[in-house]
């Protein structure tokens, strides 16, 4: 299917072709990622704890913002470096900084999580 097609399916079809193809990312990453699979991992330990140690909606909705990030720039990078590999499957310093600036987002995303962390659970101290 073109993505002319997929564009102009009305309504539900829409919301239910887009929900297809996000599946086959998650799938995807999880098959072909492994950074991916082991944040994925993370939040699944730290999810629930997230839960328990958010005193407030606030402080869970934080936490729990704070990894879903990690995982969102994670997918993104991973989508990048696909690209560039299919557009210049050489070696090129454009290519290497691209990957490189994907990488160093994953880095901010991974560091923001230890950021809100440390200062929310300072608070209950």
């Amino acid at each position: 299917m073109s993505s002319e097609q997929f564009k102009s399916k009305p309504g539900l079809a829409r919301i239910l072709g887009a929900c297809r193809y996000s599946w086959a990312g998650l799938r995807a990453a999880w098959q072909h990622e492994a950074a991916f699979r082991q944040e994925l991992a993370c939040a699944l330990i730290l999810i629930p704890l997230a839960l328990w140690l958010g005193e407030t909606g606030l402080e869970r909705a934080v936490l729990l913002a704070s990894l879903l990030g990690v995982l969102i720039t994670e997918l993104l990078n991973s989508g990048l470096e696909a690209l560039v590999d299919l557009a210049s499957p050489e070696l090129h310093p454009l290519a290497g900084r691209a990957k490189d600036l994907g990488s160093a987002a994953v880095a901010l995303a991974i560091a923001n999580v230890l950021i809100v962390w440390a200062l929310v659970l300072a608070g209950h101290v």
